[in-house]
C-alpha cells in the first residue's frame, strides 16, 4: 500500500523511526510494510559504488577557479578536487566497524563501536600533500560513515550521511580518496547519529605532519602525545545500542523479503527531498520526532564518565618528561563538552589551534579544548616531580559521580628521585 492511502492514524504511528520499527515488527508477517527512503539493497548497491569514480574538477569557463584572496586565503594548498598522478604515492588503510566490549576502568566494562577493534581508533599519520585510501568496512548491523574532521576534502568524501554520500550498510564498504591538507593536528569520527556513534568510541586521530614544522624549528620537541578527550554516557549508549540492534535485526528480516520491501518512503525515517518537502509532511500531519508530547520523553544522555584516549583514572597513561627536555601534547575535542586542561607547577606554551600554528605562541597553565577542537601545548621540563595534568571542570575528575577519576592524568618526571623527589604517588579511586 502506498502512503497516499494510510489514514492519519497510520500516518502517526508511521511518524519516527522508533514507532516505525514498532509497527514493522507487528507487521511483518502480513505483507502489508511500507519500505525505507533507501532501502537496504539499494543501499548496498551505492555504498559499494562510491567513492571509486574519478572526482569532477571544479571549473569555470572551461578553467579551474584560482581567486586571489592574498595573505588572508584560507583556501587549502592543492585542489581538493584533483586526483592523484602517475609516481603518486597512496597511504591505504584499511578500516573496519564492530562491535566490541571495551573497559573505561576495572569493574566497567561497556559495548562499543570500534575501528579495528580499538578505542579511540587507530592513529592516522601522514605528511600535508600525500594521497590518503582508506577502505570502511562495516561489520556492524547499522549504518556508519567517516567525517575527516579538518581536513579539506573533496565534498563526496566528507563522510556527511545524506548530505554527501548515502550512509555505508550493514556488510558494506566504502572507499574514501583524499589529499592530506592542512598540516597539523586533526581527528576522525563517524557521522552517523553522531551524538551516540562518537560516545560510543567511533573516533581516532588524524596527524597531518608539515616537512617544515614550524613547532619543531621553534621548540625542538624530542618526543609527542596525542591526548583525545571525550565522555560517554554509559546508560544511554547501552540502550541506545540494544534498541538499534532490535530495529536493525527487524530491517534484514525485511530485506529478505520482497513483499515487505516494496514501497517504503522517507516519511517513516524522517528524510525528506528538501525543506518545503518537510513542511508540507508537518502540515499533513507529520509528526517530528522532537515534539515529545507525541513521542514519550527524551532519552538525553547525561555523560557519567570522562575519557582520555578511551580511559578514565587511574587506567589513563601518564605523559613521560625529564629535566631539560621539551615535549609536544596534542589535544583532540572529540565530545561534546568544553575541557580546562589545567597541569600542575609549570606553565606551558599553546603552539597551536585546530592544527594551525599560533602567530605568537602564548603561555598558559590552563588552556580549554573545545568540542571539535584541537590545541597543541609544548612542555618544558622545568620543575622535577610527579604533577598532576587534569580538566579543571571538577564534574569531569569524576568515575560515575566519584572523585577522583576521569579525565586526569599525570606529567611524570623519569629523573625525579634524582633530583631529589622522593615521593611515590598513591593510585586513589576515593576520596
Amino acid at each position: 500500500m502506498k502512503e497516499q492511502n494510510l489514514n492519519e492514524q497510520t500516518k502517526n504511528i508511521l511518524a519516527t523511526r522508533r514507532d516505525f520499527f514498532k509497527y514493522a515488527a507487528s507487521m511483518a508477517g502480513t505483507g502489508a510494510m511500507m519500505a525505507l527512503a533507501w532501502p537496504m539493497a539499494a543501499t548496498a548497491k551505492l555504498a559499494s559504488n562510491a567513492g571509486t569514480e574519478p572526482l569532477t574538477p571544479v571549473t569555470s569557463g572551461g578553467k579551474e577557479w584560482k581567486p586571489n584572496w592574498g595573505h588572508y586565503s584560507a583556501a587549502p594548498k592543492h585542489n581538493p578536487r584533483s586526483m592523484p598522478g602517475i609516481g603518486d604515492r597512496v597511504h591505504e588503510f584499511d578500516m573496519a566497524i564492530s562491535v566490541e566490549k571495551h573497559e573505561i576502568v576495572p569493574k566497567v566494562v561497556v559495548s562499543g563501536f570500534t575501528f579495528n577493534k580499538t578505542i579511540p581508533g587507530p592513529e592516522i599519520r601522514i605528511f600535508e600533500g600525500e594521497w590518503v585510501k582508506v577502505h570502511l568496512k562495516n561489520n556492524t548491523d547499522d549504518f556508519h560513515t567517516i567525517h575527516w574532521h579538518g581536513i579539506q576534502v573533496p565534498c563526496e568524501m566528507d563522510g556527511v550521511p545524506l548530505g554527501t554520500q548515502w550512509p555505508v550498510g550493514p556488510g558494506e564498504t566504502f572507499t574514501y580518496l583524499f589529499r592530506a591538507q592542512p598540516a597539523g593536528t586533526h581527528f576522525y569520527h563517524c557521522h552517523q547519529m553522531t551524538p551516540l556513534h562518537i560516545q560510543a568510541g567511533l573516533f581516532g586521530s588524524l596527524i597531518v605532519e608539515s616537512k617544515d614544522d614550524p613547532v619543531m624549528n621553534t621548540f625542538g620537541y624530542s618526543r609527542e602525545y596525542t591526548m583525545i578527550l571525550s565522555e560517554i554516557d554509559t546508560n544511554y549508549v547501552r540502550d541506545e545500542l540494544n534498541r538499534m540492534l532490535k530495529e536493525m535485526g527487524i530491517m534484514g528480516k525485511m530485506n529478505k523479503s520482497p513483499s515487505l520491501m516494496g514501497e517504503m518512503n522517507g516519511l517513516m525515517m524522517g528524510q525528506f527531498k528538501n525543506r518545503k518537502e518537510f513542511v508540507k509532511a508537518v502540515k499533513r500531519g507529520y509528526i517530528p520526532p522532537y515534539v515529545h508530547s507525541k513521542h514519550g520523553a527524551p532519552n538525553v544522555s547525561v555523560p557519567n564518565f570522562f575519557l582520555i584516549n578511551g580511559k578514565a583514572y587511574p587506567m589513563t597513561e601518564e605523559l613521560q618528561i625529564r629535566r631539560g627536555e621539551t615535549i609536544r601534547v596534542r589535544l583532540i575535542g572529540a565530545g561534546t563538552e568544553p575541557h580546562f586542561m589545567h597541569l600542575h607547577g609549570h606553565d606551558f606554551w599553546h603552539v597551536c589551534q585546530d592544527g594551525h600554528p599560533l602567530p605568537q605562541p602564548i603561555r598558559l597553565n590552563t588552556v580549554p579544548v573545545y568540542p571539535g577542537g584541537t590545541t597543541d601545548i609544548v612542555i618544558q621540563g622545568t620543575n622535577p616531580g610527579h604533577w598532576h595534568f587534569h580538566d579543571h571542570s571538577d564534574k569531569a575528575t569524576t568515575n560515575n559521580g566519584h572523585f577522583p577519576g576521569g579525565m586526569m592524568t599525570m606529567l611524570a618526571y623519569e629523573d625525579a628521585e634524582a633530583a631529589g623527589f622522593k615521593f611515590h604517588p598513591v593510585v586513589a579511586v576515593d576520596s
